[in-house]
């Protein structure tokens, strides 16, 4: 039997108790309503396709390296000690073989080769007289005027005189050469690229008066690794770029038969085309085309590197995309070769692929080869 005094709170506990009852019933309600209405499909994201390609495309090789004269021509007197009368040539010129560049003092070296005709003279002189004492001794042998003696003397000194006159021909020969060593010439065509010699100064034998870049022509020496060596081709073509942009083409001359030991890189010359804007010294990136071969191409836009891969989007039946992994190769202008994980004709998400996920649902808003 409940006692008075409790029945007031018994009363609020009731009435407390149904009124909870009713609240949970009603989030109830709620919650089941809001669980039984459709959920809003997920939204298919615009895309740009592109179809995977197959074409034939140029196997290449990077290469970096600086252009550099084909021959450069030290040029210098043969004779020293004269002073330098004149300079016929500046930086730049073009020149011909056997063109007189530089001229020195002659006087003393002409007059040395007069004295040494003068003396050519008097030997062949002397020879005649010789010739002729033992021409009349060979006759006057048989009437017993001449000895034996005396006509063994005379041929001697006929032969001695022979030998003076080949001496001193031999003497004014080199006279005459030195003389024309003080007219300094060009031993090639091509272009003056250097002047260290000046009016007046004394010149050395064999000391730098000008450089020559024969037959005006230059090269391109490019490093390549040694593991790659094996790739490279005298004939193979070469596109060069310069700092400033300048595109030269050139053809594999030589493959070095060595390696550098410091850095285990042989070196590659590639002939340049004549009549480019190439000076040496300049520095050029290159690439040789080493062969051709059918690849698989899409654009570089549909490639996404994800966790050290790369992937593409393939479009699927229903326009729904499956992440693929691929293995690429290398760039043709816009277009990455694809080695591995494509094949022509598929359809790959060319723009938008960055936020696109394995499975999600795309809209096609624009394709392209």
């Amino acid at each position: 039997m409940i006692n008075r005094p409790f029945l007031p709170l018994l009363t609020h506990l009731r009435a407390s108790c149904r009124l909870l009852s009713v609240t949970v019933l009603a989030i109830g309600l709620a919650t089941t309503a809001r669980a039984a209405e459709p959920k809003p499909a997920p939204v298919a994201l615009a895309v740009n396709a592109a179809v995977v390609t197959s074409s034939r495309i140029a196997r290449t090789l990077p290469v970096t390296g600086s252009i550099q004269a084909w021959q450069e021509i030290i040029i210098g007197p043969e004779v020293g000690g004269f002073r330098v009368d004149s300079v016929l040539v500046e930086v730049g010129d073009r020149v011909k073989r056997d063109q007189e560049l530089v001229r020195l003092s002659s006087s003393m070296l002409e007059a040395e080769a007069a004295a040494k005709r003068a003396a050519v003279k008097q030997a062949d002189a002397q020879l005649v007289n010789a010739e002729a004492a033992l021409h009349r001794a060979e006759m006057l042998a048989s009437t017993k005027v001449f000895s034996q003696a005396d006509l063994d003397r005379l041929r001697s000194e006929q032969l001695t005189a022979q030998g003076r006159v080949e001496a001193t021909r031999a003497d004014l020969g080199l006279a005459e050469l030195r003389v024309r060593y003080t007219r300094v010439k060009a031993p090639y065509d091509g272009v003056i690229t250097a002047r260290t010699v000046n009016v007046g100064q004394i010149a050395q034998s064999g000391a730098e008066m000008l450089r020559l870049l024969r037959d005006g022509r230059v090269e391109w020496r490019g490093e390549v690794p040694e593991a790659r060596l094996k790739e490279l081709k005298v004939g193979q073509i070469a596109k060069l770029i310069t700092a400033d942009g300048t595109e030269l083409t050139g053809k594999v001359r030589i493959v070095a038969p060595t390696v550098t030991s410091s850095n285990r890189m042989g070196l590659v010359y590639v002939d340049i085309v004549p009549g480019s804007p190439a000076r040496p010294g300049m520095f050029a990136r290159g690439v040789v085309e080493t062969s051709s071969a059918e690849a698989n191409l899409v654009p570089l836009s549909s490639i996404v590197s994800q966790d050290g891969y790369s992937y593409v989007f393939v479009l699927q039946a229903g326009d729904k995309v499956e992440r693929r992994r691929v293995s690429t190769g290398s760039i043709q202008g816009d277009a990455m070769e694809i080695t591995v994980g494509l094949k022509a004709g598929e359809r790959v998400v060319a723009k938008g692929a960055a936020f696109l996920k394995n499975g999600d649902q795309v809209k096609v808003v624009a394709a392209g080869a």
